[in-house]
C-alpha cells in the first residue's frame, strides 16, 4: 500500500508516518509538504491509495485539492485533516468525497482507531464535532454504544443500505450490492434519514458515525 502525507508542517508527517506504520508496517510512506508537490508525487506515483490531506496548506486550500484530486484521480482515498474542527469543514470534506476527518488534537489511540476504521471500509467522523455543548471532551471513537436497527426505528435491510452508505456507496451501487431495485433503495434512504433527523446523505453518515455505527460492523 503507498500512502501520501500532505501537510506542511515536518513534524506532523513524522508523526502521521509513525501511526500509519504501527498500523501498515509495509506500507510505503511518501510526504508533500505543499498542494503543488502533493500533485507532483501523485503524477510520479499511480499506485498511491490514500492521500492523508491537511486543509491549510501554504499554496492552497486543502477542500480546492481535495475536490480537484476526486476529479482527476477517484480511485484515490482521501481522509482529511485539520487542526480545525469545525463542523461546515466536516461537512464540505464528506461532500466532496472523504473517507474521514481526522482532527489534529486526537490522542494517538483515537487517530489509531480511526485508520482502522476506514481501512476496514467505514467513515471516521469525530463524535465531538456532533454534540457541540461537548466540545471540551476528549475525542473518543467507541464511547458510545452501537445504534442499533431497533434503537432507530430501522428495518435490517434499511441498517445494511445504511453501512453502505457510510462506505461512500451511491444508490445504484448499493442495488448491486444488496440486489435491489434503485426505488426500494430510494425509500430506504429516506427513511434513514428521517429516523437520524438528517435532510441529506452527509448529515445521515455524520449522525450515525456519532452513534457509533459502523465501528464494530462493515
Amino acid at each position: 500500500m503507498k500512502i501520501l502525507v500532505v501537510d506542511d508542517h515536518a513534524l506532523i508527517r513524522e508523526a502521521l508516518r509513525g501511526v500509519l506504520k504501527e498500523l501498515k508496517g509495509d506500507a510505503e510512506i511518501l510526504d508533500a509538504p505543499n498542494t503543488r508537490v502533493a500533485m507532483h508525487r501523485i503524477e510520479e506515483n499511480s499506485d498511491i491509495e490514500l492521500v492523508l490531506l491537511d486543509l491549510n496548506l501554504p499554496d492552497g486550500n486543502g477542500l480546492e485539492l481535495l475536490r480537484d484530486l476526486r476529479e482527476r484521480y477517484p480511485a484515490i482515498s482521501v481522509v482529511v485533516l485539520s487542526a480545525s474542527d469545525d463542523r461546515e469543514n466536516v461537512a464540505k470534506a464528506l461532500d466532496l468525497g472523504a473517507l474521514g476527518f481526522i482532527p489534529k488534537s486526537s490522542p494517538r489511540e483515537v487517530m489509531l482507531s480511526a485508520f482502522n476504521l476506514i481501512f476496514a471500509g467505514g467513515i471516521y467522523v469525530p463524535p465531538e464535532i456532533l454534540a457541540p455543548r461537548a466540545l471540551s471532551r476528549p475525542p473518543v471513537t467507541h464511547a458510545q454504544p452501537n445504534g442499533s436497527a431497533s434503537e432507530l426505528g430501522l428495518t435490517d435491510r434499511q441498517m445494511d443500505v445504511l453501512l453502505l452508505m457510510m462506505q461512500g456507496k451511491s444508490n445504484k451501487a448499493i442495488c448491486r450490492v444488496l440486489d435491489l431495485a434503485e426505488p426500494t433503495v430510494k425509500n430506504h434512504v429516506t427513511a434513514i434519514l428521517k429516523a437520524l433527523k438528517a435532510t441529506n446523505r452527509t448529515e445521515a453518515v455524520i449522525a450515525a458515525g456519532g452513534l457509533g455505527i459502523g465501528s464494530s460492523k462493515g
